[in-house]
């Protein structure tokens, strides 16, 4: 089995649903959360101060998975939360461990 970073770039509108969902779900052991901009999103879904700015606030979230939990997991979340502007990809993680 492979590792995959699942990273999803969510509004903050509904952080905290897809946040209590990884929380709650058996596919999603290790995760992070961070606000940042993200650019290159349809305009006419960006508040006035964001269209000014250029940039849409969000949140990312990178979801450390193996390839086997990858397919529940997107189900779960599409689920639950389609038509939130919810977005992801996928990229391989080459390595990982603990430094104790």
């Amino acid at each position: 089995m492979s590792d995959l970073c699942l990273t999803l770039l969510c509004p903050p509108s509904v952080e905290e649903k897809l946040l209590d969902l990884l929380l709650m779900s058996p596919h999603a052991s290790v995760f992070t959360s961070t606000p940042t901009a993200a650019h290159g999103l349809a305009f006419n879904n960006l508040n006035q101060t964001e269209q000014v700015l250029g940039r849409g606030f969000a949140t990312q979230i990178q979801v450390f998975i193996g390839s086997a939990d990858q397919l529940a997991l997107l189900e779960a979340i599409k689920a639950q939360l389609a038509g939130a502007g919810l977005r992801y990809w996928i990229t391989p993680v080459l390595d990982a461990g603990e430094i104790a």
